[in-house]
C-alpha cells in the first residue's frame, strides 16, 4: 500500500483544560514528536505490516531528518518522500487535555503545500493494492495520485473542504468522520441517527463510505448492502491524538491483505481504539500482534 500525504513536527502541549476564544491557560509539558496525517497513517500501517510506501515532501531541515528516521524505524519505504529547499517542514501545534485527551490541532503545512502532481507519478502510486490519500497536501496533487493509480483509492476528506465531484467520483472508499460527512453533503449541523447518517453517506459519490464516529464506533456503509454500525473497544484513553489517522493507515493495511470492508474496519476500530492509550501521534501505535489479540473483545457489528 502506498500513502500521499503530509509530513508534520507536532508539538504537543499537555494543558488541564482546552482554551476558549481569546483565552490564555498554562501548559503543563511539551513534546516535539513526529507527526502530519499522512506520515500519522503510513506509521500506523507500517507498524501493522510490511510493504508500505511514503510520498511526500518535508524541509531540507533538521525536522525533515527526524521525520523521515520516525517513518523509517515505523518500517515505511521513504524513497519517495522529496526534500524542499527554502521552505521548511510543516508543523502542528497540539494543545491536550489531561484528562480524557480531547485536543486542537492548528497545521502549518510548509513543504507539503509543495507537493506536486509530477512527485505522485510514480510506480510505487501506479502499482499501489491501496492508496491513502488525505487533504493536507495540494487538492490538484490528492486528485492526480487518485487518477494515477490502479489500485483501490481510500480519501480521509481531513482537514474537511468542499470536494470536486471527479474526486469523489475517483474513491472507492470515503473516511470521513461525522462532521466531514455533514459538511460534504451539505446539510445543516444537527443530531442524527445513525441511520441518518447512513442516508446522508449514500448521497456522495463514492462507492463505500465509513464514518469515524469517535467515542460512539464507526459507521459503515458499503457499495452494496445494508449499512452496519461498529461500536468501539472499550479503553482508558491517554491521548486521542492521531486515533483517526491509526484507524486510516490500519484500515488501508487490513484492505490490503484482503480483508473485505466490515472486517477491515473491525481491525482499524480496535487498533485506533489502542492507539489512545500513549502519548501523542504514535506513542501508542499498536503492531498486529496487539490488535489481534484485543479482536475477541470488540463488540459485533449491529445492522442499522
Amino acid at each position: 500500500m502506498t500513502v500521499v500525504g503530509s509530513l508534520n513536527e507536532d508539538v504537543v502541549v499537555t494543558v488541564d483544560r482546552l482554551p476558549g476564544r481569546g483565552e490564555t491557560v498554562i501548559g503543563t509539558g511539551v513534546q516535539v514528536l513526529p507527526g502530519g496525517k499522512g506520515a500519522n497513517q503510513a506509521a500506523a500501517a507500517g507498524r501493522l505490516g510490511r510493504g508500505v510506501h511514503m510520498v511526500g515532501r518535508v524541509g531540507a531541515d533538521d525536522a525533515g531528518d527526524r521525520q523521515l528516521a520516525a517513518l523509517a524505524e515505523a518500517g515505511v519505504n521513504v524513497g519517495r518522500v522529496h526534500r524542499t529547499d527554502g521552505v521548511p517542514t510543516g508543523s502542528a501545534t497540539i494543545p491536550v487535555e489531561a484528562a480524557g485527551g480531547e485536543n486542537l490541532i492548528v497545521v502549518v503545512p510548509g513543504a507539503n503545500a509543495a507537493l506536486t502532481a509530477a512527485d505522485v507519478d510514480v510506480e510505487s502510486v501506479h502499482r499501489a493494492g491501496v492508496l491513502l490519500l488525505q487533504l493536507e497536501t495540494p487538492l490538484e496533487t490528492v486528485l492526480a495520485a487518485a487518477r494515477a493509480t490502479g489500485g483501490t483509492v481510500v480519501l480521509n476528506p481531513a482537514p474537511a473542504q468542499p470536494l470536486p465531484a471527479e474526486l469523489l467520483a475517483a474513491v472507492d472508499v470515503l473516511v470521513p468522520n461525522e462532521h466531514e460527512l455533514v459538511q460534504l453533503a451539505g446539510a445543516p449541523t444537527a443530531e442524527r441517527s445513525p441511520a441518518q447518517l447512513a442516508e446522508l453517506a449514500r448521497g456522495l459519490a463514492a462507492r463505500s463510505v465509513v464514518v469515524t464516529l469517535g467515542g460512539a464506533g464507526v459507521l459503515v456503509v458499503p457499495a452494496e448492502g445494508p449499512a452496519l454500525h461498529q461500536p468501539p473497544l472499550a479503553v482508558e484513553p491517554v491521548d486521542t491524538t492521531g486515533a483517526g489517522d491509526c484507524f486510516n493507515g490500519a484500515l488501508c493495511q487490513a484492505l490490503s491483505r484482503g480483508d473485505d470492508l466490515p472486517t477491515a474496519v473491525g481491525y482499524a476500530a480496535v487498533a485506533a481504539a489502542l492507539s489512545t492509550t500513549g502519548p501523542g501521534a504514535r506513542g501508542g501505535l499498536p503492531d498486529d500482534d496487539a490488535v489481534r489479540a484485543a479482536l475477541p473483545r470488540l463488540p459485533g457489528a449491529r445492522q442499522v
